[in-house]
């Protein structure tokens, strides 16, 4: 779930500077209007080469002690590649905070007690992140504006475990792409863009060669019994987002997160004794349908 780490970790780190380039106090075309005790729930859905997930995900909304309200959102009812799968204790007890008022959407949460859902956790904090920042770009009031934030956050999610490097350097293009006054819906385009110089760590000389069609963005080190698996290529992430104009609910999303990229198998860790690249694409597909209210 290398992506979703990565993004997680800019929204936490950068929103600040984000914010400021979005203009946040201004006035804004969506805004989340919260009602205690209300809870709405979704259907999620996962393909990531071709392993599939799907799990139920409740937001349940309570109010701080600070006087800000917030989403509490829960996961049950798991199937893994259509077998359903009893979730650990401590998965079943996660209860993960997201709110879209003040400067930030969520503190982030400790995934040591989200064993077995760590993706659909994660991949359900992207959705908040995305709306988050679309929200608070004061400049799209009308079908086919757009806002482009440059990002100068280097993402990374090694665990100097077994990852020992994994970085990626992504920006954010975000299109408000229909507004639709008879339903209610607005529908935004969040894509995760590389970024024109991408300032990720490449240790080795062979990986600067573009992969794709621009700078490699995306960088991965990961121990293996014969030595290291080294990755690098392009990452690219679009998020489509329906958004109710009444309250700011999302009322259904979709997530496309390709990587094209290459890998070799090598023997030291300065990636100079490696053998021969081979393709090694991932594509991630997600979806979250709201259910009820």
């Amino acid at each position: 779930m290398h992506r979703t780490f990565g993004l997680l970790v800019v929204i936490s780190v950068a929103s600040a500077s984000l914010l400021a380039q979005g203009v946040a106090d201004s006035p804004r075309l969506l805004t989340r209007r919260y009602v205690e005790g209300n809870s709405l729930r979704y259907r999620m859905s996962g393909n990531e080469n071709g392993t599939t997930y799907q799990v139920a995900v409740v937001a349940t909304t309570t109010k701080r002690a600070d006087g800000q309200f917030a989403d509490e959102l829960s996961w049950s009812d798991m199937v893994v590649n259509g077998t359903p799968r009893t979730l650990a204790p401590t998965s079943q007890a996660l209860r993960v905070e997201v709110t879209l008022e003040g400067n930030s959407p969520f503190a982030f949460p400790d995934l040591s007690k989200a064993a077995g859902i760590i993706g659909p956790v994660t991949d359900m904090l992207n959705f908040y992140a995305d709306l988050f920042l679309a929200m608070r770009q004061a400049s799209l009031r009308q079908a086919g504006d757009r806002s482009y934030l440059s990002n100068s956050v280097v993402a990374s999610w090694a665990d100097g475990a077994v990852t020992i490097l994994g970085e990626d350097h992504i920006d954010f293009d975000v299109t408000l792409t229909t507004v639709d006054t008879t339903s209610g819906v607005a529908t935004f385009l969040i894509k995760h863009v590389p970024a024109p110089i991408p300032k990720i760590r490449l240790p080795a000389d062979w990986m600067r060669a573009p992969v794709a069609d621009t700078p490699n963005n995306w960088v991965q080190v990961r121990k293996t019994a014969a030595g290291f698996a080294a990755s690098v290529g392009k990452e690219t992430f679009d998020v489509r987002m329906q958004v109710s104009m009444t309250d700011g609910r999302i009322m259904s999303a979709t997530l496309e997160n390709p990587v094209t990229k290459i890998t070799r198998d090598c023997l030291d860790i300065a990636l100079t004794q490696c053998g021969e690249p081979r393709p090694d694409p991932t594509l991630r597909h997600i979806e979250i349908t709201l259910l009820s209210n």
